[in-house]
């Protein structure tokens, strides 16, 4: 009787099926991609597990063939998978279609065969036509590594378009085509030809020919270092002349015990900025890597994972080492996939988020440096918490899991305090360098909106750029102006499918929208009245930037910092590395600038806006606003010269301040876990988002209130408490009206039944979107 498997299709309809295996096909194993038959289409499909039984009153179709000898996804990943798509309710195929590259869920393949008695090429078809004898000759041949599997050509030759320059562009404001090209690509990085052909259509190809006439697009297959996986160090030198202080020493001691008990332990690394935890890293993950096991650091940016790489990859010159991150090329992501799939070595993986997914054999240890930021949470497509996926890879494969920050989450410091993990503490800066000062201004009083600063913070500014130092300056808000105010109609322009406030762009000469990216050129017409008297108020980085240039001597040069400044790679590491080699004085940016560089020539700090964020309907303000200004603040004084801080905010009687100021964590922590304990809010209850939304063009709201109601009555039958729905602070987005349930639960799991049941009661679930978000990051 032949062997039954369970496959997993990552492509819709994202379905388990069972097939036989019959005697007639290559060994297989769990987690190896397969090509199944699916109706009369041939897709590929990851085996699961074996089955005793077949399902009853099915005709069992039969595998066809294996796309690899060895699983591209290893066991610990695969049951990884497994677990997310159980802890979210979702399709194990749809987890799968969003962790695995697409080339390596393409069934557009054939099969490479040197021997005399085939045709050269195979397609899934042929062999699924084959006799049983030839299919045991291919058997033979395939265990000889005679049968190769095949991308087409047009696949492998696929031509990649990217941009040769930053906007604003030399373009017509009416060729709408070219800018919609030109800024999808600023937007999503460098995409296949193909694929702009198939989400904009087939006028794409005369456009982008266009394009790369005037020089604004270069076509082409992708560099040759895209399909290298390892990437470049700009540092060379592989001396470890480091010599680590008392309390690094320390940490170090107690982790590579830590690392020498083959257990599973979790470490909180809670040092002040500049205690300098980066050693306290690089010399565990190479005691992890002489130990023949692998190691993971993640960052929350990708400008410290450039930072972090340059500074950590040059002190391992002969081990194989991968940056990983998801502003990368398709190629480079798919090549660096299976290399680290396919390696026997122990591999040093540095990046973002998504790198946990990379299937790393033998892993010892996982770092998350800056364990506090919200970027590790995924919300968007399939929602998870870096964390959270650390900690499973690190039980499943008894590693080492090492939180660090010196503002620990919360819960995170709660759960240390309460013995769930160890904590390892580092209270002072490395060398001579000491915490800055820190001063808080009123800025009250400014009415001026072309006055960024108060008038003793422009003054110290001034100071110490007369010294020949460096400065710092963050406002957490990007573009130029965030409001475009219509003096005829008094209303400003907001984006018809969000209904927010469309942010102007001044080098792009756009109005955009942040939430769903929808964009026009502007100056442009009020849509409500049709008036031109357009008045940009607030400002952003990119204001910012042109005040600040205002404010000092002619000659300083003034670099920025943020999303629209460092979409291209290599102009992220330009302006990290300038600015490090002091060719510029001063850097604007947003909280991009707040986490983990280390620019010893900064000796001033200055917050634009020090309120942002604070008073946001979310629970986790105060803690955000915090842990933003105490890491920004942590960016002076690193070098040999004191620094100073400089926070402007228009409420300075706020209580936050006084620990801010001193950067006492401990103190914002106690005052701030028993009001979390007074409300029930986490870690004193497992927090989740229900969120519901539905077209605009829908006319079916009466169906929502009965809805409503069976919600709220059936989370009051199994215990919970809901709080909603109710219409979402953001209550339109992406032409989408939206509605939030906040449940407040002791069990995870009954928090799943609730959702699966409105899941199962859904009224309209071809235009009733409901989603579940877990310990959600964001409330809006």
């Amino acid at each position: 009787m032949p062997i039954l498997w369970q496959a997993c299709l990552a492509s819709p309809p994202y379905s388990i099926y069972t097939y036989s295996a019959p005697a007639d096909l290559p060994d297989l194993q769990e987690g190896q991609r397969v090509l199944v038959p699916l109706g009369k289409s041939i897709r590929v499909a990851f085996l699961i597990e074996t089955q005793p039984e077949p399902p009853q009153n099915i005709e069992l179709k039969s595998i066809i063939w294996p796309l690899e000898k060895k699983p591209l996804l290893n066991v610990t990943h695969f049951h990884l998978y497994r677990n997310i798509a159980s802890r979210q309710l979702q399709p194990l195929g749809k987890v799968l279609e969003n962790v695995v590259p697409k080339r390596f869920r393409s069934a557009k393949l054939s099969f490479k065969i040197a021997d005399k008695d085939f045709p050269t090429r195979l397609k899934g078809v042929d062999l699924a036509r084959m006799s049983f004898n030839s299919r045991m000759q291919l058997v033979h041949i395939y265990n000889e590594d005679r049968m190769n599997v095949c991308l087409p050509t047009a696949i492998e030759k696929e031509e990649y378009v990217s941009l040769t320059a930053d906007p604003p562009w030399p373009v017509r404001p009416n060729a709408a085509r070219q800018l919609q090209i030109l800024e999808y690509i600023y937007e999503n990085g460098p995409r296949e030809k193909g694929f702009l052909k198939i989400v904009m259509g087939d006028w794409t190809t005369g456009v982008i020919n266009k394009l790369q006439s005037d020089l604004l697009l270069r076509v082409g297959p992708p560099p040759a270092e895209e399909l290298d996986p390892s990437e470049k160090c700009t540092v060379s030198s592989d001396d470890w002349d480091f010599v680590p202080t008392e309390q690094q020493e320390s940490a170090i001691v107690e982790i590579e015990s830590a690392l020498d008990s083959d257990k599973m332990e979790v470490k909180l690394l809670h040092g002040i900025t500049g205690s300098g935890k980066t050693l306290v890293y690089m010399t565990a993950a190479r005691k992890c890597m002489e130990q023949g096991r692998s190691a993971v650091i993640l960052v929350p940016e990708i400008a410290l994972a450039y930072s972090l790489w340059n500074s950590i990859c040059p002190l391992f010159p002969d081990s194989e080492k991968y940056l990983y991150h998801g502003y990368q090329t398709p190629v480079r992501k798919e090549a660096i996939f299976r290399a680290v799939s396919s390696s026997n070595n122990p591999v040093l993986i540095i990046g973002t988020r998504s790198a946990l997914f990379l299937p790393i054999q033998n892993p010892g240890l996982f770092i998350v440096d800056e364990e506090h930021d919200e970027s590790y949470k995924q919300e968007e497509r399939l929602p998870y918490q870096a964390k959270e996926v650390a900690y499973f890879l690190a039980q499943k494969t008894n590693s080492l899991l090492i939180l660090g920050s010196a503002t620990p989450d919360l819960k995170t410091f709660y759960a240390a305090q309460q013995g769930a993990f160890s904590m390892i503490s580092m209270e002072n800066r490395v060398g001579k360098s000491m915490l800055p000062e820190v001063r808080i201004v009123d800025t009250s009083k400014i009415k001026n909106p072309e006055q960024p600063f108060a008038f003793e913070t422009e003054d110290r500014l001034k100071e110490v750029i007369a010294r020949g130092e460096q400065a710092v300056i963050m406002l957490n808000r990007r573009g130029f102006s965030p409001l475009i105010y219509c003096t005829d109609c008094e209303e400003p322009i907001k984006c018809p499918h969000c209904n927010v406030s469309m942010t102007y762009h001044k080098g792009r000469e756009r109005l955009i929208c942040h939430y769903c990216g929808n964009a026009h050129s502007f100056p442009l017409p009020c849509p409500m009245c049709g008036g031109s008297h357009l008045l940009p108020l607030g400002g952003g980085t990119e204001r910012l930037e042109e005040q600040v240039a205002k404010a000092l001597p002619s000659e300083t040069k003034i670099l920025r910092m943020d999303r629209d400044s460092t979409r291209r790679q290599e102009r992220l590491e330009e302006i990290l590395k300038s600015f490090a080699r002091g060719d510029a004085q001063v850097l604007v940016g947003t909280q991009m600038l707040s986490k983990g560089h280390n620019f010893p020539g900064v000796t001033l700090v200055v917050v634009s806006e020090g309120d942002l964020g604070l008073n946001l309907p979310d629970y986790r303000s105060a803690e955000r606003t915090f842990q933003l200004l105490v890491q920004v603040s942590g960016r002076a004084g690193r070098g040999d010269k004191p620094g100073e801080v400089i926070i402007q905010t228009r409420n300075p009687e706020n209580p936050i301040w006084s620990s801010v100021t001193s950067a006492d964590y401990k103190t914002f922590f106690e005052h701030e876990i028993e009001k979390r304990r007074k409300f029930k809010y986490p870690p004193f209850t497992k927090l989740a988002l229900i969120r519901i939304s539905y077209p605009l063009s829908w006319d079916g709201d009466e169906l929502c209130t009965p809805f409503f109601k069976q919600i709220r009555e059936s989370a009051m039958k199994i215990g919970l408490m809901a709080l909603g729905p109710v219409p979402a602070p953001l209550s339109q987005l992406r032409g989408r009206k939206r509605f939030n349930c906040l449940i407040k639960s002791g069990d995870w799991v009954k928090t799943r039944d609730l959702y699966a049941e409105m899941m199962r009661s859904n009224p309209d679930a071809k235009n009733i979107r409901i989603t579940l978000d877990l310990d959600p990051v964001n409330m809006l």
